[in-house]
């Protein structure tokens, strides 16, 4: 029989030689602890062999944990308002930041998740608009419960430029996993992929004509039209009403909606989670 001797240091276990015996047989690399041993997660829902930063409620700082080489400066802000580009990003504020898609991916690995989908809501050859879905796993700060979460963003011809134009479904579902991942940790620093990159100055409309401006409480009256049947507002607030004695939604808030535009935009990402049910 081959005997497996280890060693252990900061939780980490490191193999030095394989395990064999007759009933079983397993094998574990010498760098155990470099590759699967990073991956392992405490009782709290946290890799074990990160430092995490925390704020003073005792939440994760996701903000903190952005490296970086992931940062860079927003140049939109600073020619808008005529000032030098800073080849830096010491001493900048995040509202002068923008964040590369590769950070976004790292938060996502850090924090963890099970399950990233799609949902196509417009798609047109100048305009598609994307919901991400997302599942992150459980940890301290949902109770142990896995949480699922959601997001929007749309490419456009007007809001696009270069080979992206030829692209517009993958730039909006880049986007919609940006605005998923980073309004979910409550990172506010605009994701690189969000950002208008047209060649219009001032994100000025160009000569195309234009397409209708999608926002969150449009999308629930489109759902609302196309799955509801609600050729109105006010058979919308039937719907509601029929809701509430059901219990499937209940928002004091909906007592003082008189369109679509009156729901927020926090409220209509739930409103969508329940049409499309």
């Amino acid at each position: 029989m081959a005997r497996k001797t280890e060693s252990t240091s900061d939780n980490s276990v490191t193999y030095e030689s394989q395990v064999t015996t007759k009933e079983t047989k397993t094998s574990y690399p010498k760098n155990y602890a470099d590759g699967p041993g990073k991956f392992q997660r405490n009782s709290f829902g946290l890799l074990s062999n990160v430092d995490y930063e925390f704020a003073e409620d005792g939440s994760v700082n996701w903000r903190s944990m952005i490296k970086d080489e992931h940062l860079f400066p927003n140049r939109s802000w600073f020619d808008l308002r005529k000032k030098d580009m800073p080849r830096s990003i010491q001493g900048l504020g995040d509202h002068q930041l923008l964040i590369k898609l590769s950070g976004i991916k790292e938060l996502a690995k850090l924090r963890g998740f099970t399950d990233v989908s799609y949902e196509v809501v417009k798609c047109q050859p100048d305009h598609v608009a994307v919901i991400c879905h997302m599942k992150f796993l459980p940890n301290y700060e949902t109770g142990g419960q896995p949480v699922e979460f959601q997001d929007m963003a749309n490419a456009t011809l007007d809001n696009t430029s270069s080979f992206a134009t030829k692209f517009l479904e993958t730039i909006a579902c880049n986007r919609a996993f940006v605005r998923c991942v980073r309004n979910f940790l409550n990172v506010h620093i605009v994701g690189d992929d969000e950002i208008d990159k047209s060649n219009n100055p001032g994100g000025a409309p160009s000569n195309r004509s234009a397409s209708p401006t999608l926002t969150p409480h449009s999308m629930v009256e489109n759902l609302a039209k196309e799955k509801l049947n609600c050729s109105s507002f006010e058979e919308f607030r039937v719907i509601l009403r029929d809701w509430w004695k059901s219990e499937k939604y209940q928002n004091e808030n909906a007592k003082n909606w008189n369109d679509y535009s009156d729901i927020s935009p926090t409220d209509s990402r739930i409103l969508m989670k329940i049409i499309n049910v």
